[in-house]
């Protein structure tokens, strides 16, 4: 993790001020852990979790060291939510969406906005939330039905969220929303709410197959925000969405996801190895070996895409590309599969009371339903229609 040096320029005091990212990391992680089977069984927000994010500058990851961040790169930020997803599905995701908020702000919101929220956000104090779906529109991003009025010199704000990742818990919003005065749903502004500018209902009950601590439950967001607190340019969202919201996404998601996965297979390992373990499986079963051999395979494979990926990206292409776009969503696609299925591979081979039950120190059964919900995480089969058509751009087949 290339950041650790920098480790020691945020404003933040306490035990961490010059600890290495990596100790950052360990140390969240270890929260996390200690505290997922309650969160999961109680379907309830990591709050030890995310004050630990706080305490330790994470939450500034990505916020740039003159803004008091971390100042860390894409790949230092796929490392922590690997790490992060080792312990706890959801906190990887939480810290992944909320650096993919962040990084909205520091390449589109204005000077004004970007001074008064980044320090914050490196000091811990602003937890972001993304708010972009709507009923009947799923999690798509480039449309939106509820749209802002302008009221003198703000914006007034009337937007439900059928699904909101620790919305209950943020400090502020990105909310997506049709733009004053546009004529097309496709005209969509991003603005910044702080909490303390609106009134917020939760609607609803939280309680999913997996994904349990994320806590995305519905809510009704209503206020006037000041006018300068829009990102970007008013109806020009399509912009941040292609620049930073879909390939962040997909490289933080798949990171999370592929942490999880290691994670299972590092503890399946770790208790085949065991003297009780030893005494209990065939080790030289071959039905044994090769399943473990395809779940590593299948997690090696989500790795080196992962890590193609975000070279491709930072060689700076064109990020519209059909090969760039096709890139992106065959590594959202295939980590969202192979990793569950990674995981499953994992079940079979340790068996009933090794994988399948709840209270297994291997935690298979919680990785297999937290990784069901990746294929639905803006949903594969969107993705595959997209593919389709972009296929047919890239008609010499141009691999990124």
């Amino acid at each position: 993790m290339n950041t650790a040096q920098a480790a020691g320029h945020g404003t933040l005091g306490g035990s961490f001020q010059g600890q290495s990212l990596t100790e950052r990391v360990g140390y969240v992680a270890g929260v996390a852990a200690e505290h997922a089977p309650r969160h999961d069984r109680e379907a309830t927000f990591p709050v030890e979790a995310l004050a630990a994010l706080r305490e330790t500058g994470l939450l500034g990851l990505t916020v740039p060291i003159d803004h008091g961040g971390l100042g860390a790169t894409v790949s230092d930020l796929l490392d922590v939510c690997i790490e992060l997803g080792r312990a706890d599905m959801s906190v990887a995701m939480i810290l992944g969406m909320h650096c993919q908020q962040v990084a909205a702000l520091v390449g589109h919101a204005a000077p004004q906005l970007r001074d008064e929220l980044l320090p914050r956000i490196a000091a811990g104090r602003l937890y972001l939330a993304s708010v972009t779906t709507e009923a009947g529109k799923g999690g798509h991003l480039l449309t939106a039905e509820s749209q802002a009025h302008t009221d003198n010199s703000h914006l007034v704000i009337d937007r439900f969220a059928p699904i909101v990742t620790g919305g209950a818990h943020a400090d502020g919003f990105l909310i997506t929303v049709r733009a004053p005065d546009a004529s097309s749903p496709n005209q969509v502004s991003l603005v910044y709410a702080d909490r303390e500018q609106l009134t917020i209902e939760q609607s609803g009950d939280w309680q999913p197959m997996g994904m349990r601590a994320s806590h995305s439950a519905a809510l009704q967001l209503t206020g006037r925000v000041p006018a300068h607190q829009v990102v970007g340019e008013h109806g020009q969202f399509s912009r941040i969405a292609g620049e930073v919201f879909g390939p962040l996404a997909h490289l933080a998601w798949s990171a999370a996801w592929l942490g999880t996965a290691a994670g299972a297979l590092a503890r399946v390992v770790a208790m085949l190895r065991s003297p009780a373990g030893r005494r209990r499986f065939d080790l030289g079963s071959e039905l044994l070996l090769g399943r473990l051999s395809a779940a590593r395979q299948k997690i090696d494979t989500v790795h080196a895409l992962l890590r193609h990926t975000e070279q491709a990206l930072r060689c700076g292409t064109e990020l519209s590309a059909p090969r760039i776009q096709l890139l992106l969503n065959a590594l959202k696609i295939t980590a969202s599969e192979q990793c569950h299925a990674a995981v499953d591979d994992l079940i079979q081979a340790v068996g009933l009371r090794d994988g399948y039950l709840k209270d297994s120190a291997t935690r298979l059964e919680l990785a297999l339903r937290d990784l069901r919900s990746a294929p639905l995480n803006y949903s594969n089969d969107r993705l595959h229609q997209a593919d389709g058509r972009l296929a047919l751009l890239d008609a010499e087949v141009r691999l990124a």
